[in-house]
């Protein structure tokens, strides 16, 4: 069995990762660039259009969903290009449910953010 890190070394080499996943994403993805001046642009608009906590956490984890679901489906999409060139039903398969996922969270945050603001400022 191998035995891995533990604790703050862990944690630390965990962090290193991380910073190379979301370098990847940047220097690779056109989409999740894309999304990333997206959610540069949305973040501080929640930030003045509401200051009540609940409604920050629906528009915020709306947008911080996004981009979690384009790392992963940017994630599958390596993976399967990797196995080959060749086409394939199941690679094919998996590269549309990413893509099916990202589209999901996409229509997460307009209807989190239409809520949000209807809320705001039509419901009485």
């Amino acid at each position: 069995m191998k035995l891995g890190r533990t604790g703050f070394s862990r944690i630390a080499h965990a962090f290193v990762y991380s910073m190379q996943g979301f370098r990847a994403a940047i220097k690779h993805e056109a989409a999740f660039r894309q999304e990333m001046i997206i959610a540069l642009i949305l973040v501080p608009t929640a930030f003045w259009l509401t200051t009540d906590p609940l409604h920050l956490m629906a528009m915020l984890g709306s947008i911080l969903l996004v981009l979690i679901v384009e790392i992963l489906n940017s994630a599958i999409e390596a993976v399967v290009d990797r196995t080959g060139d060749e086409p394939h039903p199941l690679a094919g398969r998996a590269k549309d449910m990413g893509s099916a996922a990202v589209f999901l969270a996409l229509l997460n945050v307009i209807l989190m953010w239409g809520l949000v603001l209807y809320q705001l400022y039509f419901y009485s």
